[in-house]
C-alpha cells in the first residue's frame, strides 16, 4: 500500500429540509387547520481515529465529502428525517489543519476519538408552527438552513515511541528489521527507504514500544535537498531519538554533525529530545577501528556512544534497554535505577 501522509479534502454538511405547508382536510372534521411538519436536520461531518490504518491513501482518490440533506416535512405533522452523516476514518495521529496548512483544528491522537467537523443545517419549520389566534391558517413555511463547507488538510504524524535518525545507509532499516517483525526494504544504495516504517519491539510481555524508521537525511535537507525534512514530523511525538552513525565511513563526527544540524533547522523540538547515539555496523570493524571511531564520535556528541550491529545483534539489547528507559520516563513510569543490571539476551538480540 502506498504511503501518503498529507491530503487536502473538501467537506460539506447537509442542508436542512424545508418545512411543509399543509392543511388537515378530512371528512366530518370541519375545523382541520394547518398540519405541516418540520424539515429534518442536515447531516453532520465527523472524523474518527481508528486503529489499523497507517496512511491517508484513501483520500488520494476521493477529495469531496458531502453529508446528506435533511428530508422535507409533510402533512399530518410528519417531520422529515435527518440527513445521513459522513464519517472520515483516519489513522491515529492525524491532524486536521485549516486551508492555510498551518492552523491546527484537531489532533486525532487517541484510538476511537471522534470529533464533529461541521454541523448540518437546521430543518425549516412547517406552517403548523405559525398558527395562532390571529393567523389561524398560515400559508408559509421556512426553508431549511444551509449547511457548512470548507477545505481542510489532513496531516498524519505516526505515533511512535522512538524515532530512528541517521544518514542514508546508516543501517536504520537493517536495525528495524533486526529488532521487530517489520520488513522494510534493505539495499546497498542510498534512499532505499522512501517512506517511514513502523516496527513494534517486544522486550518482554510487559515491555513493548514502537520504533519509526525515518528516511535518511542529507546535508541541506532543511532546504529541500534529497527527500527534505517532510517525514521528520512523524517523530515529533516520540519520546527519544536513536541516532545511528555508520561506523564504516571515514568521518563519523561529521556525519553526526550533519544530522544534528538538520534536526535543529527543522525545529518542532526535535533537537531538544533525548538522543541515544549509537555507532552502527561494528561487525565490519576491527577492535582498533572500533575504539578510534567511538572516540571520535564521543568527542562530537559529548558522551560515549553505544556500539551496535544490526546484522550480528551485538550491543542491540543494551540499546533497546536504553530506549525503553526513555519511553518509560515519557510515559510517567518509574525509570530503572542506574545500578540496575539489565537482563542480557544470550547470543545477541532476536525479535
Amino acid at each position: 500500500m502506498k504511503f501518503l501522509d498529507q491530503a487536502k479534502i473538501y467537506i460539506r454538511s447537509g442542508n436542512g429540509g424545508g418545512g411543509a405547508v399543509s392543511f388537515r382536510r378530512e371528512k366530518f372534521i370541519p375545523n382541520g387547520g394547518p398540519d405541516g411538519g418540520d424539515g429534518g436536520r442536515g447531516g453532520d461531518v465527523w472524523i474518527e481515529a481508528v486503529e489499523g490504518l497507517n496512511t491517508l491513501i484513501d483520500y488520494r482518490y476521493q477529495q469531496h465529502f458531502k453529508a446528506g440533506t435533511g428530508h422535507h416535512g409533510a402533512g399530518r405533522n410528519m417531520h422529515g428525517a435527518k440527513g445521513e452523516d459522513v464519517v472520515l476514518k483516519v489513522p491515529v495521529g492525524t491532524q486536521v489543519l485549516d486551508e492555510d496548512k498551518e492552523t491546527v483544528l484537531l489532533d486525532m491522537d487517541a484510538p476511537g476519538k471522534v470529533e464533529r467537523l461541521l454541523s448540518g443545517g437546521n430543518g425549516g419549520w412547517g406552517n403548523d408552527r405559525f398558527k395562532g389566534p390571529i393567523n389561524q391558517a398560515p400559508r408559509h413555511a421556512n426553508p431549511g438552513q444551509e449547511g457548512q463547507e470548507r477545505w481542510i488538510w489532513l496531516r498524519l504524524k505516526l505515533i511512535a515511541d522512538i524515532g530512528l535518525a541517521g544518514l542514508p545507509n546508516a543501517g536504520k532499516s537493517t536495525f528495524l528489521a533486526a529488532v521487530s517483525a517489520a520488513r522494510p526494504k534493505i539495499a546497498d544504495y542510498p534512499f532505499t527507504t522512501l517512506a517511514p516504517n513502523l516496527g513494534v519491539v517486544d522486550l518482554s510481555p510487559s515491555e513493548r514500544f514502537v520504533i519509526a524508521d525515518i528516511p535518511g537525511l542529507i546535508e541541506g535537507a532543511s532546504e529541500g535537498a534529497g527527500l527534505g525534512t517532510r517525514f521528520l514530523g512523524h517523530v515529533e511525538r516520540s519520546a527519544s531519538l536513536i541516532h545511528l552513525v555508520d561506523g564504516t565511513q571515514e568521518d563519523v563526527a561529521g556525519a553526526y554533525a550533519i544530522i544534528r544540524g538538520e534536526l535543529e533547522a527543522y525545529g518542532a523540538g526535535l533537537a531538544d529530545k533525548t538522543e541515544i547515539v549509537a555507532l552502527n555496523k561494528i561487525d565490519a570493524l576491527t577492535p582498533e577501528a572500533r575504539q578510534e571511531k567511538a572516540e571520535a564520535l564521543q568527542a562530537a556528541c559529548g558522551r560515549a556512544p553505544l556500539l551496535v550491529s544490526g546484522v550480528s545483534g551485538e550491543g542491540v539489547t543494551e540499546l533497546l534497554r536504553a530506549a525503553w528507559a526513555e519511553v518509560r520516563r515519557t510515559r510517567g513510569e518509574t525509570a530503572p535505577l542506574e545500578d540496575e543490571t539489565p537482563v542480557e539476551t544470550p547470543g545477541g538480540w532476536t525479535p
